[in-house]
């Protein structure tokens, strides 16, 4: 297998949203939806293909319409709506097609000012001993944003605990840096 066909990101887009009340990929932030900001940042940062993983087919159509041209990307429906982010990241860590791959970064859709710098510098930051590289702000970590090995799969195993529980009590890195870039809309205020 050539990596260079292999994932290198997983954008996670299958959540409901609740708490903004409407749909954060097709949010925009200074005028671009914000599924397409986090998109061209991975790409910036050399984390293609990207696979997409979204709640419904019909998300698919709607958020590609949105997408720069020329990104290299997969999409994917979430084998279980709505399930959650360890889900899709359980699912995708056990693909086949991951395992030549050293380490994949993960990525939500509603981190809009986050950079392809970030992605640079957690590559860099993931150790060879460890599993991840954690984001970190002075308050917390930032799991959902972390440089993870395939390995990551396995030892999640079962485990549903939050992610940022599990993630902590793995070998890791963890790479401090701005609040500003790892802030993510969860609510309307968010955006303010």
């Amino acid at each position: 297998m050539i990596c260079g066909e292999c994932m290198r990101s997983l954008l996670l887009a299958g959540g409901r949203s609740s708490r903004m009340g409407r749909d954060k990929a097709l949010i925009e932030v200074g005028g671009v939806a914000c599924i397409a900001r986090v998109a061209s940042a991975l790409a910036a940062a050399g984390c293609e293909p990207i696979r997409i993983a979204v709640a419904q087919p019909e998300d698919v159509e709607r958020y590609g319409l949105v997408m720069p041209d020329g990104l290299d990307i997969e999409w994917v429906l979430d084998a279980f709506t709505h399930a959650g982010p360890i889900e899709a990241v359980v699912e995708a860590l056990s693909d086949p097609l991951v395992s030549d791959v050293d380490s994949i970064q993960l990525c939500p859709v509603d981190v809009p000012w986050v950079t392809a710098d970030l992605f640079f510098e957690l590559e860099k930051t993931l150790a060879p001993g460890d599993l991840l590289a954690i984001p970190a702000d002075p308050q917390r970590i930032h799991p959902l944003l972390a440089r993870v090995r395939p390995a990551v799969a396995s030892t999640i195993g079962d485990d549903r605990r939050p992610l940022h529980v599990q993630f902590s009590e793995m070998e890791h890195s963890t790479l401090l840096t701005e609040t500003a870039i790892l802030r993510n809309v969860n609510t309307p205020d968010d955006l303010n």
